[in-house]
């Protein structure tokens, strides 16, 4: 199925020969569907926080970067904002088809967006770059100048140096709003906020002129020092594609075709870093200065709760570390067991305690010794993306787990009668911790299940083909880690999708 050929250029490109091998044997058998239980809710693995709770969440997290605790934050911004676009991208094709502009114009998305084009925080810009009013200009010329070079270019930047948002003169992109928003709960102590960006290789350098450009200004207003960094999806977590009878797809060359295995490959980009406590979000889920407030609080909450339970699970780590497991009594590996299933919300396999007591301590041990995260998780508002159930893990094991829809079996109707008894909703608002109590950082890739990985169904050339997808970086990425789902509210979720959502009153001024 690969020449010797085949195998030189794999090496030459970054990527492992067996790891190639293996993807084409997944292709081949499929993966299988994860097994979930039930829905996570409200008192079933989703904790809900009193104020009081909130209140000393955030006390412990505060006292804890105070004392020097190192933080960063991590923001996924590789992503092209074209797809925002799509309906412009649509109408804008017709019209250069000659379609006449009534029968474009029945588009409702286009409808909206020509209507409010002076609400939107690139409106200036635009009036500006075109030398007269839009409302001057054909709908054509207005959709040439927003998606193409001719004028923003925003069909071809991703969505991190778009603006998003409009205060009084001057407008603030999505990377310029995580910047600021990460002073707020990602100061250290010495003032400096740590933020990593995974972007693409033709816009780092934009990303990094863009920060050239308001450095200065946003340092100053934030009386922080800004330590912004920046990495690309490597080549070598590509995955090859194949035809659909599973045959490695060459292009004309004859050469293999890889392509990007989606954000689970930034799982390498997340092992790379070094911190003690890390905020995960999405580029595109900012809001205004006068909406940041509860994002601040819940952040400092999640980043607290995760303070403490790491204490208790530091204490279990160095007792299982450095004690035979003949010297440890009933009594201890009855409330560790304990800890583990009802704080941690991991459920052993049913035959698990009835084992013998050197089986049990290695089990406890092993899952005890894993990175772990909190997760905010809002009331389900009908957006499409994973949510937090209980699933059945590979060692038969049950515990909680971000679920996409992908990784059910459509044709199992009891699968999916519990996924559809969903109530919550995976914003993407981690706080994880990857370190284990003597301070030495886990790798990655041990906790993760190869096995949720997913195919999809594309084209290239006009010719058919089945593309892979690495484990879903906050899904199977993070499968078998110690996991805490917490609910927070609505306002702290506020995605950007199509531009349109800009509208809504959290992108809007006060």
């Amino acid at each position: 199925m690969l020449t010797e050929k085949d195998m030189i250029a794999i090496k030459e490109r970054g990527s492992d020969p067996e790891t190639v091998l293996k993807q084409l044997e997944n292709f081949r058998n499929g993966f299988p569907f994860l097994q979930i239980i039930k829905p996570a809710t409200v008192s079933d693995g989703v904790t809900t926080l009193s104020d009081s709770d909130i209140a000393e969440y955030g006390r412990i997290f505060e006292e804890s970067a105070a004392q020097g605790t190192r933080l960063l934050k991590f923001v996924p911004a590789s992503g092209a904002a074209s797809r925002m676009f799509k309906n412009l991208f649509e109408a804008k094709d017709k019209l250069e088809k000659g379609i006449p502009v009534q029968e474009v114009m029945e588009d409702e998305e286009l409808k909206q967006f020509l209507n409010n084009l002076e609400k939107f925080s690139f409106y200036k810009v635009l009036k500006k770059l075109t030398g007269k009013p839009p409302r001057q200009m054909s709908t054509l010329e207005i959709l040439t100048y927003v998606l193409t070079g001719k004028g923003l270019n925003y069909g071809n930047l991703p969505k991190g140096l778009l603006l998003f948002h409009q205060y009084g003169g001057s407008s603030r992109t999505s990377f310029g709003e995580h910047c600021i928003e990460g002073t707020l709960y990602a100061k250290n102590q010495d003032k400096t906020v740590r933020i990593h960006f995974t972007v693409s290789p033709e816009h780092q350098e934009n990303f990094e002129a863009h920060l050239a450009e308001i450095r200065e200004e946003y340092e100053e207003i934030t009386d922080s020092v800004f330590e912004i960094s920046f990495s690309q999806q490597s080549p070598s977590t590509d995955t090859v594609a194949v035809t659909p009878d599973n045959d490695p797809f060459r292009n004309e060359n004859g050469s293999l075709l890889f392509r990007p295995g989606g954000h689970g490959a930034l799982l390498k980009n997340l092992n790379g870093l070094d911190a003690d406590l890390v905020f995960i979000k999405n580029i595109d889920n900012v809001a205004p200065d006068y909406l940041k407030q509860a994002t601040t609080t819940h952040k400092k909450a999640l980043a607290g709760l995760l303070l403490k339970m790491q204490q208790s699970i530091f204490n279990y780590q160095r007792i299982f570390d450095t004690h035979h497991y003949s010297s440890l009594d009933s009594v201890f590996i009855a409330e560790a067991a304990n800890f583990l299933e009802n704080i941690l919300h991991v459920h052993p396999p049913e035959n698990q305690y009835y084992t013998e007591k050197e089986e049990l301590f290695y089990y406890l041990k092993s899952k005890f010794n894993r990175p772990i995260r909190v997760c905010g998780m809002v009331r389900n508002q009908g957006e499409p993306g994973g949510g937090p159930f209980w699933a059945r893990n590979n060692d038969e094991s049950v515990s909680l787990q971000i679920v996409e829809s992908s990784q059910v079996d459509p044709g199992d109707p009891d699968q999916k009668e519990i996924l559809k008894q969903s109530t919550h909703f995976n914003p993407v608002d981690l706080v994880c911790a990857f370190k284990n109590y003597k301070g030495e950082k886990y790798n990655l890739f041990e906790f993760s299940d190869p096995k949720t990985g997913f195919i999809a169904y594309k084209s290239k050339d006009g010719k058919a083909l089945k593309a892979q997808e690495l484990p879903g970086l906050w899904n199977g990425a993070m499968a078998n880690w110690n996991t805490l789902f917490v609910e927070v509210p609505i306002e702290t979720f506020s995605p950007v999708k199509t531009v349109n959502d800009l509208l809504r009153k959290e992108h809007q001024p006060e």
